[in-house]
């Protein structure tokens, strides 16, 4: 956890959310790629503020249905 000296909120690493959320590392890195998690990159690294765990605290457990996937299912009658 890193403490930033413009922001008093804990910063975590990809690792620590990892392990609050229960989620692989690469979960973590797909929320942030797909825009659902904010971070900040230093480095290599992403850092996430805590208070931010919130915006996928209630995230449906599971795969997301590719968008390929999504589509075929909807052509079929199926929703």
């Amino acid at each position: 956890m890193y403490k930033g000296s413009m922001e008093d909120e804990a910063m975590l690493t990809t690792s620590e959310v990892a392990e609050r959320l229960n989620v692989s590392m690469r979960r973590v890195r797909a929320l942030i790629e797909a825009g659902r998690l904010p971070s900040k990159q230093f480095g290599r690294d992403h850092l996430i503020k805590e208070s931010d765990l919130k915006l996928v605290a209630e995230r449906k457990p599971g795969r997301p249905v590719k968008e390929a996937e999504k589509n075929l299912s909807e052509s079929k009658g199926h929703k």
